[in-house]
Protein backbone atom coordinates (compact mmCIF):
# COMPACT_ATOMS: atom_id res chain seq x y z
CA UNK A 1 0.00 0.00 0.00
CA UNK A 2 1.15 3.61 -0.45
CA UNK A 3 3.31 4.92 2.37
CA UNK A 4 2.25 7.98 4.38
CA UNK A 5 3.50 11.22 2.88
CA UNK A 6 5.70 11.99 5.88
CA UNK A 7 5.74 10.90 9.50
CA UNK A 8 7.87 13.38 11.42
CA UNK A 9 9.11 16.96 11.04
CA UNK A 10 12.25 17.30 8.93
CA UNK A 11 15.29 18.48 10.82
CA UNK A 12 16.75 21.90 10.21
CA UNK A 13 15.83 25.51 10.72
CA UNK A 14 12.78 25.56 8.44
CA UNK A 15 10.94 22.23 8.82
CA UNK A 16 7.67 23.44 7.29
CA UNK A 17 9.32 24.77 4.14
CA UNK A 18 11.36 21.57 3.86
CA UNK A 19 8.23 19.43 4.22
CA UNK A 20 6.42 21.40 1.50
CA UNK A 21 9.38 21.08 -0.87
CA UNK A 22 9.82 17.37 -0.23
CA UNK A 23 6.18 16.38 -0.49
CA UNK A 24 5.03 14.14 -3.33
CA UNK A 25 1.63 12.49 -3.63
CA UNK A 26 1.71 8.72 -3.96
CA UNK A 27 -1.65 7.78 -5.45
CA UNK A 28 -1.61 4.29 -6.98
CA UNK A 29 -3.47 3.35 -10.15
CA UNK A 30 -5.61 0.86 -8.21
CA UNK A 31 -6.79 1.49 -4.65
CA UNK A 32 -9.62 0.28 -2.41
CA UNK A 33 -10.23 1.75 1.04
CA UNK A 34 -11.79 -1.44 2.38
CA UNK A 35 -8.77 -3.54 1.43
CA UNK A 36 -6.30 -0.91 2.69
CA UNK A 37 -7.95 -0.76 6.13
CA UNK A 38 -8.40 -4.51 6.68
CA UNK A 39 -6.65 -7.05 4.43
CA UNK A 40 -3.47 -4.97 4.25
CA UNK A 41 -3.24 -5.08 8.06
CA UNK A 42 -4.40 -8.69 8.60
CA UNK A 43 -1.03 -10.34 9.10
CA UNK A 44 -2.09 -13.22 11.36
CA UNK A 45 -0.83 -11.57 14.56
CA UNK A 46 -4.33 -10.59 15.73
CA UNK A 47 -3.29 -7.00 16.37
CA UNK A 48 -6.19 -4.94 17.78
CA UNK A 49 -8.12 -2.83 15.29
CA UNK A 50 -11.21 -1.82 17.28
CA UNK A 51 -11.69 -1.67 21.04
CA UNK A 52 -15.41 -1.30 21.68
CA UNK A 53 -16.61 -0.03 25.06
CA UNK A 54 -20.33 -0.68 25.60
CA UNK A 55 -22.51 1.71 27.60
CA UNK A 56 -22.35 -0.69 30.56
CA UNK A 57 -18.54 -0.73 30.43
CA UNK A 58 -18.18 -4.15 28.79
CA UNK A 59 -15.26 -4.30 26.35
CA UNK A 60 -14.98 -6.16 23.07
CA UNK A 61 -11.77 -6.24 21.05
CA UNK A 62 -11.69 -6.92 17.30
CA UNK A 63 -8.41 -7.67 15.59
CA UNK A 64 -7.42 -6.67 12.08
CA UNK A 65 -7.60 -10.34 11.11
CA UNK A 66 -11.16 -10.63 12.44
CA UNK A 67 -12.12 -7.33 10.82
CA UNK A 68 -10.87 -8.58 7.45
CA UNK A 69 -12.96 -11.75 7.77
CA UNK A 70 -16.09 -9.92 8.93
CA UNK A 71 -15.91 -7.36 6.13
CA UNK A 72 -15.46 -10.21 3.63
CA UNK A 73 -18.56 -11.88 5.04
CA UNK A 74 -20.72 -8.78 4.73
CA UNK A 75 -19.37 -8.03 1.27
CA UNK A 76 -20.58 -11.51 0.30
CA UNK A 77 -23.96 -10.79 1.90
CA UNK A 78 -24.32 -7.58 -0.10
CA UNK A 79 -23.42 -9.15 -3.43
CA UNK A 80 -25.70 -12.13 -2.73
CA UNK A 81 -28.52 -9.61 -2.16
CA UNK A 82 -28.08 -8.50 -5.78
CA UNK A 83 -26.19 -5.27 -5.26
CA UNK A 84 -23.87 -4.30 -8.07
CA UNK A 85 -21.01 -1.85 -8.40
CA UNK A 86 -22.10 1.69 -7.55
CA UNK A 87 -25.21 0.76 -5.52
CA UNK A 88 -25.59 2.59 -2.21
CA UNK A 89 -25.44 1.10 1.29
CA UNK A 90 -26.64 3.39 4.08
CA UNK A 91 -25.24 2.95 7.60
CA UNK A 92 -27.47 4.29 10.38
CA UNK A 93 -25.49 3.30 13.47
CA UNK A 94 -23.45 4.86 16.31
CA UNK A 95 -19.78 4.14 16.99
CA UNK A 96 -19.67 0.34 16.95
CA UNK A 97 -17.85 -2.52 15.18
CA UNK A 98 -20.85 -3.07 12.88
CA UNK A 99 -20.50 0.52 11.64
CA UNK A 100 -16.92 -0.02 10.51
CA UNK A 101 -17.73 -3.46 9.07
CA UNK A 102 -20.62 -2.13 6.98
CA UNK A 103 -18.63 0.73 5.45
CA UNK A 104 -15.49 -1.30 4.76
CA UNK A 105 -17.46 -4.21 3.28
CA UNK A 106 -19.27 -1.81 0.95
CA UNK A 107 -15.90 -0.44 -0.22
CA UNK A 108 -14.58 -3.94 -0.85
CA UNK A 109 -17.68 -4.79 -2.90
CA UNK A 110 -17.35 -1.69 -5.08
CA UNK A 111 -20.45 -0.14 -3.51
CA UNK A 112 -20.99 3.38 -2.16
CA UNK A 113 -21.59 3.78 1.57
CA UNK A 114 -23.82 6.52 3.01
CA UNK A 115 -23.19 7.36 6.69
CA UNK A 116 -26.24 8.61 8.60
CA UNK A 117 -26.33 10.25 12.05
CA UNK A 118 -28.30 8.34 14.67
CA UNK A 119 -29.98 11.48 16.00
CA UNK A 120 -31.62 12.22 12.65
CA UNK A 121 -35.38 12.51 12.86
CA UNK A 122 -37.81 10.94 10.42
CA UNK A 123 -37.63 13.70 7.80
CA UNK A 124 -33.83 13.93 7.85
CA UNK A 125 -33.53 10.15 7.51
CA UNK A 126 -36.07 9.97 4.70
CA UNK A 127 -34.44 12.83 2.78
CA UNK A 128 -30.98 11.26 2.78
CA UNK A 129 -32.13 7.74 2.00
CA UNK A 130 -34.28 9.01 -0.87
CA UNK A 131 -31.65 11.41 -2.22
CA UNK A 132 -28.94 8.73 -2.21
CA UNK A 133 -31.24 6.02 -3.58
CA UNK A 134 -29.88 3.59 -0.99
CA UNK A 135 -30.76 -0.04 -1.66
CA UNK A 136 -29.54 -1.30 1.72
CA UNK A 137 -29.77 0.09 5.23
CA UNK A 138 -27.79 -1.22 8.19
CA UNK A 139 -29.19 -0.03 11.51
CA UNK A 140 -30.15 -1.01 15.06
CA UNK A 141 -33.55 -1.31 16.76
CA UNK A 142 -33.76 2.44 17.43
CA UNK A 143 -33.03 3.21 13.79
CA UNK A 144 -35.44 0.54 12.63
CA UNK A 145 -38.25 2.21 14.56
CA UNK A 146 -37.56 5.49 12.73
CA UNK A 147 -37.34 3.72 9.40
CA UNK A 148 -40.74 2.07 9.80
CA UNK A 149 -42.39 5.51 9.83
CA UNK A 150 -40.90 6.51 6.45
CA UNK A 151 -40.32 3.18 4.69
CA UNK A 152 -43.27 3.59 2.31
CA UNK A 153 -41.61 6.70 0.85
CA UNK A 154 -38.42 4.80 -0.04
CA UNK A 155 -39.07 2.56 -3.05
CA UNK A 156 -35.34 2.03 -3.73
CA UNK A 157 -34.71 0.54 -0.28
CA UNK A 158 -34.76 -3.22 -0.83
CA UNK A 159 -32.90 -4.68 2.15
CA UNK A 160 -32.64 -3.75 5.82
CA UNK A 161 -30.18 -5.33 8.26
CA UNK A 162 -30.52 -4.80 11.99
CA UNK A 163 -27.79 -5.45 14.54
CA UNK A 164 -28.74 -8.42 16.65
CA UNK A 165 -31.41 -10.95 15.62
CA UNK A 166 -34.07 -10.63 12.90
CA UNK A 167 -36.67 -8.04 13.81
CA UNK A 168 -39.71 -6.45 12.15
CA UNK A 169 -38.95 -7.67 8.65
CA UNK A 170 -35.26 -6.75 8.91
CA UNK A 171 -32.54 -9.38 8.64
CA UNK A 172 -30.27 -9.94 11.61
CA UNK A 173 -26.82 -8.57 10.84
CA UNK A 174 -24.95 -11.12 12.95
CA UNK A 175 -26.82 -14.09 11.52
CA UNK A 176 -26.23 -12.87 7.98
CA UNK A 177 -22.48 -12.70 8.65
CA UNK A 178 -22.43 -16.12 10.29
CA UNK A 179 -23.94 -17.75 7.19
CA UNK A 180 -21.57 -16.04 4.72
CA UNK A 181 -18.10 -17.06 3.61
CA UNK A 182 -15.14 -15.18 5.05
CA UNK A 183 -13.41 -15.25 1.67
CA UNK A 184 -14.12 -12.50 -0.83
CA UNK A 185 -12.36 -11.23 -3.93
CA UNK A 186 -12.49 -7.42 -3.61
CA UNK A 187 -13.76 -5.45 -6.56
CA UNK A 188 -10.91 -3.85 -8.50
CA UNK A 189 -11.30 -0.12 -7.89
CA UNK A 190 -9.30 2.92 -8.88
CA UNK A 191 -8.69 5.96 -6.67
CA UNK A 192 -11.34 8.00 -8.51
CA UNK A 193 -14.07 5.34 -8.31
CA UNK A 194 -16.99 6.46 -6.09
CA UNK A 195 -16.84 5.13 -2.53
CA UNK A 196 -18.85 7.25 -0.08
CA UNK A 197 -21.54 9.95 0.00
CA UNK A 198 -21.30 12.21 3.05
CA UNK A 199 -24.11 14.69 3.37
CA UNK A 200 -23.22 18.19 4.45
CA UNK A 201 -24.51 19.22 7.86
CA UNK A 202 -27.06 21.51 6.24
CA UNK A 203 -26.37 24.84 7.93
CA UNK A 204 -27.96 26.53 4.90
CA UNK A 205 -30.55 24.93 2.61
CA UNK A 206 -31.00 21.23 2.03
CA UNK A 207 -27.98 19.05 2.74
CA UNK A 208 -25.97 18.09 -0.32
CA UNK A 209 -24.27 14.74 -0.73
CA UNK A 210 -20.52 15.09 -1.24
CA UNK A 211 -19.44 12.10 -3.32
CA UNK A 212 -15.87 11.00 -2.65
CA UNK A 213 -13.64 8.48 -4.37
CA UNK A 214 -11.42 5.89 -2.71
CA UNK A 215 -8.53 8.37 -2.91
CA UNK A 216 -10.15 10.54 -0.23
CA UNK A 217 -8.50 8.38 2.45
CA UNK A 218 -5.04 8.97 0.95
CA UNK A 219 -5.86 12.67 0.75
CA UNK A 220 -6.36 12.77 4.53
CA UNK A 221 -3.04 11.13 5.40
CA UNK A 222 -0.73 14.17 5.09
CA UNK A 223 -2.71 16.04 7.75
CA UNK A 224 -3.04 12.99 10.01
CA UNK A 225 0.72 12.42 9.96
CA UNK A 226 1.31 16.17 10.32
CA UNK A 227 -0.87 16.46 13.44
CA UNK A 228 -0.04 13.09 15.05
CA UNK A 229 3.63 13.21 14.12
CA UNK A 230 5.22 9.80 13.91
CA UNK A 231 1.91 7.89 13.83
CA UNK A 232 1.96 4.99 14.28
CA UNK A 233 4.06 4.91 17.41
CA UNK A 234 4.06 2.10 19.99
CA UNK A 235 1.00 2.39 22.21
CA UNK A 236 -0.95 4.70 19.90
CA UNK A 237 -4.71 4.40 20.41
CA UNK A 238 -7.10 6.84 18.73
CA UNK A 239 -10.47 8.07 20.00
CA UNK A 240 -13.01 10.78 19.25
CA UNK A 241 -16.43 11.57 20.66
CA UNK A 242 -17.41 12.71 17.15
CA UNK A 243 -19.97 10.39 15.61
CA UNK A 244 -18.87 8.08 12.82
CA UNK A 245 -21.60 9.51 10.60
CA UNK A 246 -19.55 12.58 9.66
CA UNK A 247 -16.31 13.15 7.80
CA UNK A 248 -14.59 14.11 11.08
CA UNK A 249 -15.31 10.84 12.85
CA UNK A 250 -14.72 8.67 9.79
CA UNK A 251 -11.75 10.34 8.08
CA UNK A 252 -10.09 12.26 10.90
CA UNK A 253 -9.99 9.12 13.04
CA UNK A 254 -11.48 5.76 12.00
CA UNK A 255 -10.24 5.04 8.49
CA UNK A 256 -6.79 6.72 8.64
CA UNK A 257 -6.03 4.95 11.91
CA UNK A 258 -6.95 1.54 10.50
CA UNK A 259 -4.94 2.28 7.36
CA UNK A 260 -1.91 3.05 9.53
CA UNK A 261 -2.46 0.00 11.74
CA UNK A 262 -3.46 2.07 14.79
CA UNK A 263 -6.32 0.70 16.92
CA UNK A 264 -9.43 2.84 17.40
CA UNK A 265 -11.45 3.11 20.60
CA UNK A 266 -15.20 3.05 19.93
CA UNK A 267 -17.77 4.11 22.50
CA UNK A 268 -21.48 4.80 21.99
CA UNK A 269 -22.00 7.67 24.44
CA UNK A 270 -25.46 9.22 24.21
CA UNK A 271 -24.01 12.68 24.81
CA UNK A 272 -20.64 14.19 25.61
CA UNK A 273 -20.00 13.94 29.35
CA UNK A 274 -16.77 15.73 30.36
CA UNK A 275 -16.05 13.56 33.39
CA UNK A 276 -16.82 10.34 31.52
CA UNK A 277 -14.67 11.46 28.59
CA UNK A 278 -11.67 12.16 30.82
CA UNK A 279 -12.09 8.80 32.57
CA UNK A 280 -12.41 6.96 29.26
CA UNK A 281 -9.20 8.50 27.90
CA UNK A 282 -7.32 7.75 31.10
CA UNK A 283 -8.65 4.24 31.72
CA UNK A 284 -7.89 3.03 28.21
CA UNK A 285 -4.59 4.91 27.85
CA UNK A 286 -5.74 6.83 24.79
CA UNK A 287 -2.79 8.50 23.09
CA UNK A 288 -4.36 10.35 20.16
CA UNK A 289 -7.67 12.24 20.11
CA UNK A 290 -9.88 14.37 17.93
CA UNK A 291 -11.82 16.66 20.27
CA UNK A 292 -13.96 19.34 18.58
CA UNK A 293 -13.82 22.82 20.14
CA UNK A 294 -17.29 22.35 21.63
CA UNK A 295 -16.02 19.32 23.57
CA UNK A 296 -13.00 21.28 24.77
CA UNK A 297 -15.24 24.14 25.92
CA UNK A 298 -17.41 21.68 27.85
CA UNK A 299 -14.31 20.19 29.48
CA UNK A 300 -13.20 23.64 30.53
CA UNK A 301 -16.67 24.53 31.77
CA UNK A 302 -16.83 21.36 33.89
CA UNK A 303 -13.33 22.01 35.28
CA UNK A 304 -12.68 18.26 35.38
CA UNK A 305 -9.23 16.78 36.01
CA UNK A 306 -7.77 13.29 35.74
CA UNK A 307 -4.20 12.34 36.69
CA UNK A 308 -4.15 9.25 34.45
CA UNK A 309 -4.11 10.99 31.05
CA UNK A 310 -1.31 9.89 28.69
CA UNK A 311 -2.27 11.83 25.57
CA UNK A 312 0.39 12.27 22.89
CA UNK A 313 -1.45 14.35 20.28
CA UNK A 314 -4.71 16.24 19.95
CA UNK A 315 -6.49 17.34 16.79
CA UNK A 316 -9.31 19.87 16.92
CA UNK A 317 -11.25 21.81 14.33
CA UNK A 318 -14.59 23.16 13.23
CA UNK A 319 -14.16 26.66 14.62
CA UNK A 320 -11.29 28.85 15.83
CA UNK A 321 -9.90 27.77 19.18
CA UNK A 322 -8.37 31.00 20.46
CA UNK A 323 -5.56 31.56 22.95
CA UNK A 324 -7.56 30.91 26.13
CA UNK A 325 -8.86 27.51 25.09
CA UNK A 326 -5.46 26.53 23.71
CA UNK A 327 -3.87 27.36 27.06
CA UNK A 328 -6.51 25.27 28.85
CA UNK A 329 -5.68 22.26 26.67
CA UNK A 330 -1.97 22.54 27.43
CA UNK A 331 -2.55 22.91 31.16
CA UNK A 332 -5.34 20.36 31.65
CA UNK A 333 -4.76 17.73 28.95
CA UNK A 334 -0.99 18.01 28.74
CA UNK A 335 -0.75 18.33 24.96
CA UNK A 336 -0.77 21.00 22.29
CA UNK A 337 -4.11 21.74 20.64
CA UNK A 338 -3.40 21.36 16.94
CA UNK A 339 -6.11 22.98 14.90
CA UNK A 340 -7.17 21.79 11.46
CA UNK A 341 -9.42 23.26 8.82
CA UNK A 342 -11.50 21.56 6.15
CA UNK A 343 -15.05 20.76 5.19
CA UNK A 344 -17.05 17.76 4.02
CA UNK A 345 -16.21 18.54 0.41
CA UNK A 346 -12.46 18.98 0.96
CA UNK A 347 -11.22 18.07 4.41
CA UNK A 348 -8.00 18.49 6.43
CA UNK A 349 -6.21 20.95 4.15
CA UNK A 350 -4.90 23.41 6.77
CA UNK A 351 -3.35 22.68 10.15
CA UNK A 352 -1.05 23.80 12.94
CA UNK A 353 1.82 22.10 14.73
CA UNK A 354 4.59 23.95 16.60
CA UNK A 355 7.11 21.33 15.49
CA UNK A 356 6.82 22.88 12.03
CA UNK A 357 6.04 26.54 12.77
CA UNK A 358 4.99 28.64 15.77
CA UNK A 359 1.27 28.51 16.50
CA UNK A 360 -0.43 31.88 16.30
CA UNK A 361 -3.56 31.89 18.47
CA UNK A 362 -6.62 32.56 16.35
CA UNK A 363 -4.99 31.42 13.10
CA UNK A 364 -6.07 28.18 11.42
CA UNK A 365 -2.45 27.40 10.62
CA UNK A 366 -0.82 26.90 7.24
CA UNK A 367 -1.68 24.67 4.27
CA UNK A 368 -0.78 21.05 4.97
CA UNK A 369 2.02 19.90 2.62
CA UNK A 370 0.35 18.52 -0.50
CA UNK A 371 -2.60 20.93 -0.40
CA UNK A 372 -2.63 24.27 -2.20
CA UNK A 373 -4.90 26.62 -0.22
CA UNK A 374 -5.32 30.26 -1.22
CA UNK A 375 -7.59 33.24 -0.60
CA UNK A 376 -9.42 34.25 -3.78
CA UNK A 377 -12.27 36.42 -5.01
CA UNK A 378 -15.59 35.08 -6.31
CA UNK A 379 -14.07 34.52 -9.75
CA UNK A 380 -11.22 32.39 -8.37
CA UNK A 381 -8.55 35.07 -8.70
CA UNK A 382 -5.89 35.01 -5.99
CA UNK A 383 -5.86 37.97 -3.62
CA UNK A 384 -2.80 39.63 -2.07
CA UNK A 385 -1.69 38.87 1.48
CA UNK A 386 -3.85 40.49 4.12
CA UNK A 387 -6.89 40.97 1.88
CA UNK A 388 -10.10 39.25 2.92
CA UNK A 389 -11.63 36.81 0.44
CA UNK A 390 -12.85 33.25 0.01
CA UNK A 391 -10.71 30.39 1.32
CA UNK A 392 -10.19 28.09 -1.66
CA UNK A 393 -8.36 24.86 -2.52
CA UNK A 394 -6.73 24.22 -5.88
CA UNK A 395 -8.44 21.49 -7.88
CA UNK A 396 -6.79 18.13 -8.48
CA UNK A 397 -6.41 17.52 -4.75
CA UNK A 398 -6.95 13.85 -3.76
CA UNK A 399 -8.98 14.85 -0.69
CA UNK A 400 -11.47 16.81 -2.83
CA UNK A 401 -14.95 15.47 -3.59
CA UNK A 402 -15.79 14.09 -7.01
CA UNK A 403 -19.07 16.03 -7.13
CA UNK A 404 -22.28 16.76 -5.28
CA UNK A 405 -24.39 13.65 -5.73
CA UNK A 406 -26.80 14.14 -8.66
CA UNK A 407 -26.55 17.93 -8.36
CA UNK A 408 -24.54 19.29 -11.30
CA UNK A 409 -25.55 22.92 -10.71
CA UNK A 410 -24.44 22.91 -7.09
CA UNK A 411 -21.23 21.19 -8.18
CA UNK A 412 -20.53 23.85 -10.79
CA UNK A 413 -21.28 26.63 -8.29
CA UNK A 414 -18.70 25.20 -5.91
CA UNK A 415 -15.82 25.96 -8.28
CA UNK A 416 -14.33 29.10 -9.80
CA UNK A 417 -11.26 29.12 -12.00
CA UNK A 418 -8.78 26.56 -10.70
CA UNK A 419 -10.25 26.44 -7.21
CA UNK A 420 -12.91 24.83 -5.07
CA UNK A 421 -14.55 27.60 -3.08
CA UNK A 422 -15.13 26.65 0.55
CA UNK A 423 -17.67 29.42 1.16
CA UNK A 424 -15.62 30.55 4.16
CA UNK A 425 -14.15 34.03 4.30
CA UNK A 426 -10.59 34.42 5.46
CA UNK A 427 -7.25 36.05 4.82
CA UNK A 428 -3.65 34.89 4.51
CA UNK A 429 -0.89 36.92 6.08
CA UNK A 430 2.60 37.59 4.76
CA UNK A 431 3.97 34.55 6.60
CA UNK A 432 1.46 32.15 5.05
CA UNK A 433 -0.85 31.75 8.06
CA UNK A 434 -4.54 31.49 7.22
CA UNK A 435 -7.08 33.33 9.36
CA UNK A 436 -10.74 32.41 9.42
CA UNK A 437 -13.17 35.33 9.33
CA UNK A 438 -16.61 33.75 8.94
CA UNK A 439 -18.92 31.85 6.67
CA UNK A 440 -19.76 34.14 3.78
CA UNK A 441 -23.37 34.25 4.99
CA UNK A 442 -22.31 34.98 8.60
CA UNK A 443 -20.71 38.35 7.85
CA UNK A 444 -22.41 41.22 9.69
CA UNK A 445 -22.77 44.49 7.78
CA UNK A 446 -23.13 47.28 10.32
CA UNK A 447 -22.84 51.02 9.61
CA UNK A 448 -20.69 50.30 6.56
CA UNK A 449 -18.40 47.87 8.41
CA UNK A 450 -18.09 44.19 7.53
CA UNK A 451 -17.78 42.34 10.82
CA UNK A 452 -16.91 38.67 11.28
CA UNK A 453 -18.35 37.04 14.42
CA UNK A 454 -15.29 34.95 15.30
CA UNK A 455 -13.14 37.68 16.82
CA UNK A 456 -16.05 39.00 18.91
CA UNK A 457 -16.87 35.51 20.17
CA UNK A 458 -13.26 34.91 21.15
CA UNK A 459 -13.24 38.18 23.08
CA UNK A 460 -16.50 37.46 24.90
CA UNK A 461 -15.30 33.97 25.83
CA UNK A 462 -12.49 35.57 27.83
CA UNK A 463 -15.06 37.05 30.21
CA UNK A 464 -15.08 34.91 33.38
CA UNK A 465 -18.88 34.52 33.39
CA UNK A 466 -19.19 33.16 29.83
CA UNK A 467 -19.24 29.46 28.96
CA UNK A 468 -20.44 29.58 25.33
CA UNK A 469 -21.28 32.38 22.91
CA UNK A 470 -22.51 32.91 19.37
CA UNK A 471 -22.59 36.26 17.59
CA UNK A 472 -24.96 37.14 14.74
CA UNK A 473 -26.28 40.18 12.94
CA UNK A 474 -29.86 41.32 13.50
CA UNK A 475 -31.81 43.89 11.46
CA UNK A 476 -31.22 47.51 12.46
CA UNK A 477 -32.99 50.41 10.75
CA UNK A 478 -30.03 52.75 11.15
CA UNK A 479 -27.03 50.44 10.71
CA UNK A 480 -28.49 47.75 8.38
CA UNK A 481 -27.46 45.18 11.00
CA UNK A 482 -26.44 45.31 14.65
CA UNK A 483 -24.26 42.85 16.51
CA UNK A 484 -26.11 40.51 18.87
CA UNK A 485 -24.47 38.04 21.25
CA UNK A 486 -26.25 34.91 22.47
CA UNK A 487 -24.55 33.78 25.68
CA UNK A 488 -24.58 30.67 27.86
CA UNK A 489 -23.30 31.53 31.34
CA UNK A 490 -21.09 29.43 33.58
CA UNK A 491 -22.66 28.00 36.73
CA UNK A 492 -22.89 30.56 39.52
CA UNK A 493 -23.56 33.54 37.25
CA UNK A 494 -26.96 35.12 36.69
CA UNK A 495 -28.08 37.22 33.70
CA UNK A 496 -28.98 40.84 34.26
CA UNK A 497 -28.48 44.39 33.09
CA UNK A 498 -25.26 44.82 35.04
CA UNK A 499 -23.68 41.72 33.50
CA UNK A 500 -24.90 42.75 30.03
CA UNK A 501 -23.20 46.14 30.36
CA UNK A 502 -20.06 44.52 31.72
CA UNK A 503 -19.80 42.17 28.73
CA UNK A 504 -20.48 45.00 26.28
CA UNK A 505 -17.73 47.11 27.82
CA UNK A 506 -15.46 44.06 27.83
CA UNK A 507 -15.73 43.90 24.01
CA UNK A 508 -15.73 47.68 23.47
CA UNK A 509 -12.48 48.08 25.40
CA UNK A 510 -10.70 45.07 23.92
CA UNK A 511 -11.82 45.16 20.28
CA UNK A 512 -13.60 48.19 18.93
CA UNK A 513 -16.63 50.35 19.55
CA UNK A 514 -18.18 49.27 16.24
CA UNK A 515 -17.88 45.56 17.13
CA UNK A 516 -19.38 45.47 20.61
CA UNK A 517 -22.75 43.65 20.88
CA UNK A 518 -25.52 46.21 21.04
CA UNK A 519 -27.86 43.36 21.94
CA UNK A 520 -27.14 40.57 24.43
CA UNK A 521 -29.40 37.59 25.07
CA UNK A 522 -28.80 34.87 27.65
CA UNK A 523 -29.84 31.32 26.87
CA UNK A 524 -29.46 27.85 28.37
CA UNK A 525 -28.09 26.33 25.16
CA UNK A 526 -27.05 27.27 21.63
CA UNK A 527 -28.53 25.57 18.56
CA UNK A 528 -25.91 23.41 16.89
CA UNK A 529 -25.54 21.02 14.02
CA UNK A 530 -24.87 17.38 14.79
CA UNK A 531 -21.17 18.10 14.28
CA UNK A 532 -21.12 20.83 16.92
CA UNK A 533 -21.20 23.89 14.66
CA UNK A 534 -23.39 26.74 15.80
CA UNK A 535 -26.54 27.24 13.71
CA UNK A 536 -26.34 31.01 13.36
CA UNK A 537 -29.29 31.09 10.97
CA UNK A 538 -31.51 29.82 13.78
CA UNK A 539 -30.26 32.56 16.06
CA UNK A 540 -30.79 35.15 13.34
CA UNK A 541 -34.35 33.86 12.92
CA UNK A 542 -35.00 34.44 16.63
CA UNK A 543 -34.22 38.13 16.12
Amino acid sequence: MPAPAFVSPPTGSAPYAAAVRAFRWNIPARFNMGVACTDAQADGRNRPALIFVEEDGAIAQISFDALARSTNRFANVLTAAGLVRGDRVAVFLPQAPETAIAHLAAFKAGLISVPLFTLFGDEALEYRLAASGAKVLVTDLAGLAKLERVRDALPDLAHVFVTGPDSGGARGFDAALDRASDRFAPVDTGPDDPAIIIFTSGTTGNPKGALHGHRVLLGHLPCITFIHEGMPQPGDLHWTPADWAWIGGLFDVLFPSLYLGVPVLAHRARKFDPEAAMALMADHKVRNVFLPPTALKLLRQADVRHPGLVLRSLLTGGESLGAELGAFVRERLGVEAREIYGQTECNLVVGSNSSYFPIRPGAMGKPIPGHDVRVVDAAGRELPAGQEGIVAVRTGDPVMMLEYWRNPQATADKYAGDFLLTGDLGRQDEDGYLWYVSRSDDVITSAGYRIGPGEIEECILKHPAVALVAVVGVPDALRTEAVKAWIVLKPGHEPGEALTAEIQNHVRERLSAHEYPRHVAFTDALPMTATGKILRRELRARG
